[in-house]
């Protein structure tokens, strides 16, 4: 399966946050390595999207959308930081 860059989590984050999630920083609870959203490995597939890290593989977040219900998990992300300004 072909991935896309995590900048194709910014529709389906837009959904929860109110900001561009993509620019937020994360710590991988696989590797511990952090970085831009923007730059894991996500999968699509009818069942769902797969947010993979970059650096280890390990599974970041799945989402999985319905007519009228979403659902998130970030169980494979420790930390979330977010810039203002």
């Amino acid at each position: 399966m072909q991935h896309v860059d995590g900048n194709a989590l910014a529709g389906p984050f837009a959904d929860f946050f109110s900001f561009d999630v993509t620019t937020a920083t994360a710590r991988c609870n696989g590797c511990g390595s952090v970085g831009e959203l923007a730059r894991a490995m996500v999968y699509r597939s009818g069942a769902g999207t797969v947010v993979r890290c970059s650096t280890c593989d390990h599974v970041l977040a799945t989402l999985v959308e319905t007519g009228d219900r979403a659902w998130i998990s970030l169980s494979g992300v420790s930390a979330i930081e977010v810039r203002r300004g």
